[in-house]
């Protein structure tokens, strides 16, 4: 069976951390409440640590705005259609053969 990997948003890694901070818990007692890994937890500690406080929230990519990510999602939708469109030439070519 394949590895799953979950996905949190930002704020979710925050109230985390937070939680952490405030509760008096240890990471092993938290990380069960919240049924995350202890590890997944530790690296949301470390960046907040590192980051005034804040839990660096990279998403899918490191872009400091959405018009960035979005420029990137479209570069790469490009570069698969005409991937994409390469494959169904070579096709064709063959076809014709």
């Amino acid at each position: 069976m394949g590895k799953s990997t979950k996905h949190f948003n930002a704020e979710f890694k925050q109230d985390a951390v937070n939680y952490y901070y405030s509760s008096g818990k240890t990471i092993d007692e938290i990380a069960k409440e919240l049924k995350i890994a202890r590890s997944t937890l530790s690296k949301w500690i470390n960046s907040a640590k590192s980051n005034d406080g804040i839990v660096e929230h990279r998403g899918s990519g490191n872009y400091s705005s959405d018009a960035e990510k979005e420029i990137a999602r479209l570069k790469k939708e490009l570069r698969d259609s005409k991937d994409a469109l390469e494959i169904l030439k070579k096709a064709i070519g063959i076809l014709n053969d």
